[in-house]
C-alpha cells in the first residue's frame, strides 16, 4: 500500500454520530489514512467509536490506525496502531500486529528514534510538531530539513504533524513529507469534504511539478 496523501486524525468528540459524519466527509474528500484519537474518552466510548470508524473506513477502502493504544487496535481488528514514546515496547507491538498491519511511530524531532523505528519494522515514521499546534501547544519543534534527511537515510514514508494548514502544507510536501497528519484544520473546516480534497490536490500538484 502506498502511504502518500492526507492522514486524517480524528478530533476529541464524545458524539459518535458527529465523529462518523466528519470522518465520512474526510474520506469522501480523499483521505488515504485515518487515525482514531480521542484522549479524554473512556474505554467503553473509545471501543465503540473505534469499531464504528473501522466499519466506515472499510466501506471506503481506507485503513484505520489507532492512536497510542495497541490493545484497542487488536481488540477491534483495526488496520494498525500509531505509537509514541510512552506506549510500550515497539518491537513487541510489531510482533503483536503481525506483518500485515500498519505500525507508525512518533519520532518528534529525533532521527535516532526513527532509526530504531525502522529497525523494528515500522511502516512509517512521524515527525513534528513543525508548526505551532493547538492540539499539543508544548510539543517540541522539528526542523523542516528532517523529512528529507529521514527519507534519504531510512527509506520509509515520512509523516508530518503539528499545526498543519493548507497554507503551510506545501512547505512540508516540498520538504519530503509523504503524509500530512491533520486534525484541526481539517475537522474544523466549514466544508470538511472540500478541505480534504484541497489537501490531496497539493500532492497532485507536487507530483506533476
Amino acid at each position: 500500500m502506498k502511504l502518500r496523501g492526507l492522514y486524517a486524525v480524528t478530533p476529541d468528540l464524545a458524539d459518535t454520530a458527529d465523529l462518523l459524519r466528519r470522518a465520512g466527509q474526510a474520506l469522501l474528500g480523499g483521505a488515504c489514512l485515518v487515525q482514531y484519537r480521542n484522549k479524554p474518552a473512556g474505554a467503553t466510548l473509545r471501543r465503540e467509536q473505534a469499531a464504528a470508524l473501522l466499519a466506515l473506513c472499510r466501506r471506503h477502502g481506507v485503513p484505520l490506525v489507532i492512536n497510542d493504544d495497541l490493545l484497542l487496535a487488536l481488540a477491534v481488528g483495526a488496520d494498525g496502531a500509531h505509537l509514541g514514546r510512552e506506549d510500550g515496547d515497539l518491537g513487541a507491538a510489531r510482533a503483536a500486529l503481525g506483518p500485515n498491519r500498519l505500525l507508525g511511530i512518533s519520532c518528534y524531532d529525533e532521527l535516532e528514534r526513527a532509526r530504531e523505528a525502522r529497525r523494528i519494522g515500522a511502516d512509517y515514521v512521524a515527525f513534528g510538531s513543525f508548526f505551532a499546534s493547538s492540539t499539543k501547544p508544548a510539543a517540541v519543534r522539528a526542523p523542516l530539513t528532517l523529512p528529507a534527511a529521514a527519507k534519504a537515510e531510512l527509506g520509509l514514508p515520512v509523516c508530518a504533524i503539528g499545526g498543519i494548514t493548507l497554507r503551510n502544507a506545501p512547505q512540508l510536501i516540498a520538504a519530503g513529507a509523504d503524509l500530512l497528519a491533520v486534525i484541526t484544520d481539517l475537522f474544523e473546516a466549514p466544508d470538511i469534504h472540500a478541505r480534504a480534497a484541497s489537501y490531496n490536490q497539493l500532492f497532485s500538484v507536487r507530483a506533476i511539478s
